[in-house]
């Protein structure tokens, strides 16, 4: 599977509408993309998976190492992998320049075109020039003008274009796509698709023919052993409220284990199984729904008794005694955590993390390291007795650097964890 990463000049560019109408004009062409994206995010692949009709490949150096980040890409089932680059092209300790290195992918630039011509190729060619002064084994193959009209201004970032840069198109300033945000970044696919007609129109101006030339195969890995079967059932919370989950985790638990769906925002009975995984997503914005729902009460009694529940972010908060959301509603939670958590309106963390764990847990043994990412906007206030499991390395976590909130056999953390740190694993076998 051939791959290329579009990584952008700085963040806010438009590289996520950039990325659908690339994979847009690959499937008009006959073509069968795979979409990916660098870094911990959940959002940007939902639209993705919308528009390419498959999972979109998580890659990120710090949850999965190296050799995971390639497993990862290998794990597609396209034909050509398109890769969303996170921020700008060098931010970052875990870039989107080091994805592109790790993997040995040409880059295309996403430069924000709007105000500017002949900028634009002198903005490329110092994103260029940058690899190679400072030793990166970058190679940055060219520009997709994001925001440009047609005529003289494509025309002017063409030609404005050295030897060695090629020009891959334009994505028009059409209406329809953008993207609406809110804390957290851009709404899900399933809340604000981008509009169907816009994209295909987009898409028309996509070199297709010069990607694929410009496109390059990653080295094939070994594949990684993910352990034997567990006789087990694992129920996962999965809807708009718990949304937030990186598709080789699904599929880490469905290799392994059973794994049935529920939705606790549809009111949906709590599966029977032998240990429940909430991920995290928005559950602030459906308080009032989880509050109303028997599953949280089930969950309560069932935790209680000994089941085992993983609590990621989201799944933190909806564990807990209270939320409080944006507008200042407090709404009754499952109960099962001592802490309650309000949202506050600016993030409070916003970095990949490592929790050392200090005592047996559901995914990791005394004096054992896990990475993970963390993203959120509340605050969480927990009992003066309660227990946590984590000492934090890297990262705020929940409470005066620890993460990890325990209680009978249930965790909840604030950090995001993936199948490749072996969270999962240890999970599974606690069961």
């Amino acid at each position: 599977m051939k791959g290329i990463v579009l990584a952008g000049t700085a963040s806010g560019v438009g590289k996520t509408v950039a990325t659908l109408a690339v994979c847009r004009a690959l499937r008009a062409a006959g073509r069968d993309p795979q979409p990916a994206k660098t870094g911990p995010d959940f959002i940007d692949p939902s639209h993705h998976a919308a528009v390419c009709e498959r999972p979109s490949r998580s890659l990120d150096p710090w949850l999965a190492g190296a050799e995971g980040c390639r497993r990862n890409y290998w794990r597609g089932s396209g034909d050509v992998c398109v890769v969303e680059g996170m921020m700008g092209l060098y931010d970052g300790t875990h870039s989107t320049a080091r994805v592109a290195e790790t993997l040995g992918l040409p880059v295309v630039l996403v430069v924000d075109a709007a105000a500017g011509m002949e900028s634009v190729a002198a903005e490329a060619l110092g994103f260029r020039a940058y690899a190679a002064e400072a030793g990166r084994d970058v190679d940055v193959v060219g520009v997709l003008a994001q925001r440009a009209h047609g005529g003289r201004h494509a025309d002017g970032i063409r030609e404005a274009l050295l030897d060695d840069l090629a020009y891959f198109g334009r994505v028009p300033p059409l209406e329809g796509l953008e993207v609406p945000e809110r804390h957290l970044g851009l709404h899900t696919a399933r809340e604000a698709p981008v509009d169907e007609a816009a994209l295909a129109a987009a898409a028309e101006h996509v070199r297709v023919d010069r990607l694929l030339d410009a496109a390059a195969v990653p080295p094939r890995p070994d594949p990684a052993d993910s352990g034997p079967a567990v006789d087990a059932t694992v129920a996962v919370a999965d809807d708009a409220a718990f949304a937030f989950t990186y598709p080789a985790t699904v599929e880490r638990l469905r290799k392994r284990a059973t794994v049935e769906p529920f939705s606790p925002v549809a009111g949906d009975p709590l599966p029977d199984c032998d240990g429940v995984y909430l991920p995290g997503g928005y559950p602030e914005l459906y308080g009032a729904d989880l509050a109303a729902s028997d599953v949280l009460d089930t969950l309560a009694a069932r935790a209680a008794d000994g089941l085992p529940v993983l609590g990621e972010c989201g799944g933190l908060m909806a564990l807990s005694e209270t939320l409080t959301d944006a507008d200042g509603e407090t709404h009754e939670m499952a109960g099962v955590l001592p802490a309650e958590v309000r949202m506050c309106d600016r993030y409070r963390a916003l970095d990949h993390v490592e929790l050392v764990a200090d005592r047996p847990t559901l995914v990791a043994d005394a004096g054992e390291a896990v990475r993970g990412q963390e993203f959120h906007y509340s605050e969480t206030d927990v009992a003066a007795d309660a227990t946590l499991a984590f000492d934090v390395r890297r990262g705020d976590g929940v409470a005066d650097g620890r993460d990890g909130l325990t209680e009978y056999r249930t965790l909840g953390t604030h950090a995001h964890f993936h199948a490749a740190s072996g969270v999962f694993d240890s999970f599974l076998e606690a069961l």
